[in-house]
């Protein structure tokens, strides 16, 4: 079965088809996109209590000022630590794991740029890792 085109049918598809206006984008309205982080890491194994620190000082106010949203920070579980048989240091602070999340919470400069840190993974005894999450600059 055929049927025929109308004239007025015809006619508002010329007008479609010439005209320069644009389609309204009804997927936008349906599908919001997903927010997006910029994301870099930094593994920390190897180094020092003070040498961390020092740099998770740096490496955090260099994400700050890159717009980056999220630091991935690994220290490993510090089940290799020599520290936890020295009799005369915390067996928490002198593991990495602990002590650059508790140095970092400890600045307030580094804090300003910081909207939260991911304590729940630091506690978690089969993660080696945790996530900041860095504010806007403004």
């Amino acid at each position: 079965m055929i049927k025929k085109i109308s004239d007025k049918d015809e006619q508002d598809w010329q007008n479609f088809i010439n005209s320069s206006d644009k389609l309204e984008n009804k997927d936008q309205k349906i599908f919001k996109p997903a927010k997006r982080y910029i994301e870099k890491s930094i593994d920390l194994h190897g180094y020092t209590l003070e040498e961390a620190n020092q740099k998770m000082t740096s490496y955090i106010e260099e994400c700050f000022i890159n717009g980056v949203n999220k630091i991935n920070v690994i220290t490993g579980k510090g089940l290799r630590s020599k520290n936890l048989n020295d009799p005369y240091q915390s067996s928490n602070l002198s593991i990495l794991k602990y002590s650059v999340p508790n140095f970092i919470k400890g600045s307030d400069h580094l804090m300003n740029k910081i909207i939260s840190i991911d304590f729940e993974a630091v506690e978690n005894p089969s993660v080696g890792n945790f996530n900041i999450f860095l504010r806007k600059k403004k």
